[in-house]
């Protein structure tokens, strides 16, 4: 496996048992090496023509990020895949560099996502095998058109492969590909598929499907929201109260949620069809989907204990009992003022609507007492924040993952999800017996396009 370039070692290229696919970066030609049985591979063949799309062709680093992830997966190096291994081979950093001050993978991996999505939602033929790379890793996810997931890289399994030219090519994404004399390393583990339909999500969740383990997660958090006491509630931000209140030019407060009278106030221009599925209708972005979708696959998961929740569903009983991962502001979440009693930092929505800010009640050196997002323009800074709180009876706990926009929640997610990003909090934050004291981290970031980018620790409070 390696990468070399044109024209270093010309003979080269015509080794026999090796693939190549070129790419041009800065004007200098790369080739990529592969071993030749990779191009029999279905999934492999997949992966070839998605890069050649319109949504990848002008982008070589995200068309050499895909084809690695894929070709390790497929090669049976799944476990080797991590953020630090694809810094280095994929995107050229040294070796001693360091994933919590370069996330330049991580954001890759966000536009990755959302170019797969892209692609496979216009490409017809390619809408009976797609690919997927999870949030919260690396390793891809080869989805079928039943919906099940073909993941490799987990429970090695030995395969013989058959002459090629005694044995076609199976048209099966799971058959072994034609090598001669060789062994593979597969996994085959055949997961319960997540949806990207929020009611597919919640069928998933109540029937207790199989998951995945995420490679890095903040063990010590997740233990105690997801093994700890009671149930737990994960619950995703209510986008069509977020836009009834844009509607309206009027947030609406916990209290008057619960109630439900937001729900009967007329709206001006807007039809009544419209507003009926505003009001009836339980919407949620895509960004919150694979939020939930990460958390699902946490190894602390517990699918007998965990539910997901829609807000307007909640209850306070449900909080005095029971953990919960709340994720969204108060703009489109009012379960998340529910810790504003007990936090430093909170998000304040506008009277009408056209902003949010960041409070800092006590703010200490070199801190700001207010920070603001310009989210009108396209490349943007923006805030978040994650709270670790306990719940209302004491003894629970709530996350609190809430965001300025839409990128803001994504860093605050992400940075939970990727541990190294919030270590040293969560480090202060440890007592002696392991459990860990409420805290909370300020967050900035870069929203390009509603995607974070550059995400950093700017505060915190362990409590």
């Amino acid at each position: 496996m390696g990468y070399r370039l044109e024209g270093e070692d010309g003979e080269n290229a015509a080794l026999k048992g090796v693939l190549s696919t070129q790419f041009e970066e800065g004007g200098v030609a790369i080739q990529e090496l592969r071993p030749d049985w990779l191009g029999e591979d279905p999934r492999w063949q997949l992966a070839q023509r998605v890069v050649a799309g319109k949504h990848f062709a002008k982008s070589p680093l995200l068309s050499k990020f895909l084809l690695h992830v894929v070709a390790e997966t497929l090669d049976g190096r799944a476990s080797e895949i991590t953020e630090h291994q694809i810094g280095v081979l994929v995107f050229g950093r040294p070796q001693d560099y360091r994933t919590v001050e370069d996330n330049i993978v991580r954001n890759y991996a966000r536009q990755l996502r959302k170019r797969l999505a892209e692609h496979f939602a216009h490409d017809a033929e390619d809408s009976s095998l797609r690919i997927e790379i999870p949030l919260g890793g690396y390793v891809p996810v080869f989805t079928t058109s039943e919906d099940k997931h073909c993941e490799l890289g987990s429970q090695p399994l030995l395969l013989e492969a058959q002459d090629a030219s005694a044995s076609p090519l199976h048209p099966d994404p799971l058959a072994a590909s034609p090598r001669k004399v060789r062994r593979i390393w597969y996994s085959a583990a055949i997961l319960a598929a997540y949806s990207a339909v929020l009611i597919l999500l919640t069928w998933r969740i109540a029937t207790g499907a199989p998951v995945r383990a995420v490679d890095e997660p903040a063990q010590m958090l997740w233990k105690a929201l997801l093994r700890g006491p009671g149930n737990t509630y994960i619950v995703p931000p209510d986008s069509g109260l977020n836009l009834l209140e844009d509607f309206s030019r009027h947030p609406v407060p916990l209290a008057d949620y619960i109630k439900g009278d937001y729900l009967q106030q007329p709206i001006p221009h807007i039809d009544s069809h419209s507003y009926s599925d505003l009001r009836t209708q339980e919407l949620t972005t895509f960004d919150n989907l694979q939020i939930v979708s990460a958390l699902s696959r946490l190894k602390e998961y517990d699918p007998q204990r965990i539910f997901l929740r829609f807000p307007r569903d909640l209850r306070f009983d449900d909080l005095k009992d029971a953990n919960a991962v709340i994720i969204g502001s108060v703009c489109s979440n009012p379960w998340a003022s529910i810790a504003n009693a007990s936090t430093n930092f909170r998000i304040v929505c506008s009277e009408d609507m056209q902003s949010s800010e960041i409070v800092n009640a006590k703010p200490q050196p070199g801190e700001k007492p207010l920070y603001q997002s310009n989210w009108n323009e396209p490349a943007h800074a923006t805030y978040a924040l994650i709270a670790f709180m306990p719940n209302l009876s004491g003894h629970g706990h709530l996350l609190l993952l809430q965001g300025l926009d839409l990128a803001g929640t994504q860093a605050a997610a992400e940075a939970v999800l990727h541990s190294d990003a919030i270590q040293s909090v969560l480090d202060q934050a440890r007592l002696a017996d392991g459990s860990l004291r409420p805290f909370e981290v300020l967050l900035v970031s870069t929203s390009i396009q509603s995607n974070a980018a550059y995400t950093q620790v700017i505060a915190s409070r362990i409590h």
